[in-house]
């Protein structure tokens, strides 16, 4: 990837948003990137192939949210908690909450260590 698009959220609309948040895997790296903490592709564990983990991230980074940021070779991505408040109030907030119930069905991402 030589720069990643983000679109305008002011442009984004909310199927696409529901879209994405509607897969387990990517719902599961919204999770994870909800602490605010911005985590380079590399340091993502998730339970998929590298290469199917890109797709999940370029999903998220084409209905807005996420932003991608590329330093040399490596790329990192946060979660565009700001943008998205102010796009759609309390979409997140209840997004998360709903999938932080033991039987929400979201697949469990994690951050490698060592």
């Amino acid at each position: 990837m030589a720069h990643a698009t983000h679109p305008d959220l002011a442009t984004v609309k909310l199927p696409e948003v529901l879209h994405a948040l509607a897969d387990p895997i990517r719902l599961g790296l919204v999770r994870l990137l909800s602490d605010g903490e911005e985590r380079a592709w590399g340091q993502l564990d998730a339970p998929i192939a590298p290469s199917t983990l890109s797709y999940h991230l370029k999903v998220l980074r084409s209905a807005g949210i996420t932003r991608t940021r590329m330093e040399g070779t490596r790329c990192f991505v946060h979660l565009r908690v700001g943008d998205l408040k102010d796009r759609f109030p309390g979409l997140l907030e209840t997004t998360l909450a709903l999938a932080a119930e033991p039987d929400a069905g979201i697949t469990q991402v994690g951050i490698k260590t060592g």
